[in-house]
């Protein structure tokens, strides 16, 4: 008679669908999963992953009521919110069937669902399954949301406050405008996702893709207020197997490029995928870029500007004075393109996944914020770990010469070099055999197995 196989403990990962939300989770799947866990993702249809690109997990198409829509600022609490009203139901009937399946041998031991996606918790509470929180972003990020709620609960906080520079008394050095409530068209809106999403919280843990060595304070206060354990086992990106999330294809050419430049004489610039700006502003950064007499690495997506084909995009003449000197592409293999030795700075829109790719390979930094929580990490970037420049004027190209200057070239920039290489090294030592975030993963381990 033929032995029954083994019974494993799954789990299954419900990431937020785009692309700084689905980079971390997927990443945080390779590395159960190289714990022994087998892996189920429930995506949303909206973005779904190229499965070939990831062997060793099974997927779960989510029925999400949305077709092919570009999200911004402008419609992202919308967009959030109709996931959470959308998805429900069909996600719980996917569950209910997988663990009625007989065929079906693992069982399954709990969810980890993005933080936006409170959706799968009632998912889980229905089913008696076990949840953890996933916080895609920055301890201080979250320690922020908390802050924001009592705000609103005590009358200190609105709309008008969203623009303010003085400073949050309780998350300083953040003024109210670095508040990842800044930049979003309807604040009241946004203030009822957050304070809905975190009062129908009874998940039994919060995993956050950040180390102790970075964000020590944020996190003791994140845990006064959390009454769930926090396993800070980050960076994702450095402890997991190296696969591509990427939901655009990336150009491998730039790397070959970087191979011919000298050694920290390269600026990258990327602002994300989301990020837009008026052809006006891509010009200026253009003209700023080639004035700067520094070689540039750039990526501009062709949706990066609204009504222009990529190449059109680019102002006259812009090519041609540049020569050899600027690399221009629609996307890249950024971690590969932040470890080579020839990029000394980035110039960036500082989500979370941007920010500590930088960061761990000591690369200095310009910080341009649109919305949400990049705000909140320039801040820091600038006057906590002083590894980068805030960037608050508009975008001239007088400025953005001298900005690209001092962060490359002067000393003020080598300053911030030095520290970000500091910063690095402590980094590297939380992911060795007995540092915070290698015990913090054998710890999430065991309580996974727990459950």
């Amino acid at each position: 008679m033929e032995e029954p196989r083994q019974r494993h403990q799954r789990i299954v990962l419900v990431p937020c669908p785009f692309q700084g939300h689905i980079n971390p989770m997927l990443q945080l799947g390779s590395i159960l999963h190289s714990k022994g866990f087998p892996i189920t993702i429930a995506h949303t249809q909206f973005n779904f992953p190229n499965t070939l690109n990831h062997p060793n997990f099974n997927f779960l198409p989510i029925v999400d009521g949305f077709s092919n829509c570009n999200v911004s600022s402008v419609n992202f609490i919308d967009v959030i919110s109709g996931f959470n009203s959308n998805c429900r139901a069909p996600l719980q009937e996917l569950m209910a069937q997988m663990m009625e399946a007989k065929e079906y041998q693992d069982e399954i031991t709990c969810i980890i669902y993005d933080e936006y996606m409170n959706f799968a918790e009632a998912v889980a509470n229905y089913l008696k399954l076990p949840s953890i929180i996933l916080s895609t972003s920055s301890a201080t990020n979250a320690l922020s949301f908390h802050t924001i709620l009592q705000l609103q609960k005590d009358s200190h906080i609105s709309t008008q406050d969203s623009m303010s520079v003085e400073l949050v008394p309780e998350l300083q050095p953040l003024r109210f405008k670095d508040l990842p409530i800044s930049n979003f068209n309807n604040i009241e809106d946004l203030l009822q996702l957050i304070a809905k999403a975190h009062e129908t919280r009874m998940s039994s843990a919060i995993i956050l893709n950040t180390m102790n060595c970075l964000e020590q304070t944020s996190l003791v206060q994140l845990q006064q207020r959390c009454r769930v354990p926090l396993f800070t086992i980050g960076p994702f990106h450095k402890i997991a197997p190296a696969t591509s999330s990427s939901l655009m294809e990336e150009d491998n050419s730039c790397i070959a490029w970087l191979d011919e430049q000298m050694r920290n004489s390269v600026i990258y610039v990327s602002l994300g995928s989301i990020a837009s700006m008026k052809k006006k502003e891509l010009a200026e950064m253009a003209w700023g870029l080639a004035n700067s007499k520094q070689p540039f690495l750039w990526v501009v997506r062709p949706d990066q500007t609204d009504g222009s084909e990529w190449k059109e995009s680019l102002p006259d003449g812009f090519k041609e004075a540049i020569g050899e000197s600027g690399c221009i592409v629609k996307w890249v293999p950024q971690k590969e393109v932040l470890a080579h030795s020839a990029v000394g700075g980035f110039w960036s829109h500082c989500g979370w996944n941007s920010t500590l790719e930088s960061i761990c390979e000591g690369v200095p930094m310009i910080c341009q914020p649109f919305f949400g929580d990049q705000r909140v990490h320039t801040r820091y970037l600038s006057q906590v770990w002083k590894i980068g420049m805030e960037w608050e004027n508009n975008l001239g190209r007088g400025e953005i010469e001298r900005a690209v200057r001092k962060l490359m070239v002067d000393r003020e920039g080598e300053d911030m070099r030095q520290r970000a290489m500091e910063l690095k090294e402590k980094i590297d030592v939380s992911m060795k055999e007995g540092g915070s975030s290698y015990n913090s993963l054998n710890e999430l381990v065991d309580y996974i197995l727990s459950l």
